[in-house]
């Protein structure tokens, strides 16, 4: 059996997990929600072995959602690019301050913020210094 590893990606254009969801509905209605990207996940089993896309927020990961299928897309200017199928459930996580990047990244199962408890839409993010700190100490 694979190991899993999950993907960590800036949810470019949106300040909170809201703006997501709102836009998932709109763009895909009640279907699976997808990510289009130019790079092929190379671990692509680790990832459909339970995997998650984590959404970063204006830096801080506040969401996840399951990743069901990784799928080819050919754009209109016929290069393929891969489609990270998307479970529609968007799972809220504890706050985890993330620094800007392009593109996404590898995630490590032990490295990913928890699930916050059902019913609980939201935790404050520490503040910066704090949590930097806690990141130096191995604690966040």
């Amino acid at each position: 059996m694979a190991d899993i590893v999950h993907l960590i990606k800036l949810c470019v254009g949106a300040e909170k997990v809201e703006d997501l969801l709102q836009w998932q509905a709109q763009r895909y209605g009640s279907g699976p929600a997808m990510h289009v990207t130019r790079m092929w996940p190379k671990r692509g089993d680790e990832i459909l072995n339970g995997g998650s896309l984590y959404w970063v927020f204006k830096g801080a990961v506040l969401a996840r959602q399951r990743v069901i299928g990784l799928e080819e897309r050919i754009g209109e200017d016929g290069i393929s690019r891969c489609a990270i199928i998307l479970d529609r459930d968007v799972v809220r996580t504890e706050a985890m301050m993330r620094r800007p990047f392009q593109g996404w990244r590898y995630l490590a199962i032990d490295d990913a913020p928890r699930d916050l408890p059902k019913g609980r839409t939201r935790e404050e993010a520490l503040p910066r210094e704090l949590s930097v700190a806690l990141s130096e100490i191995g604690l966040r």
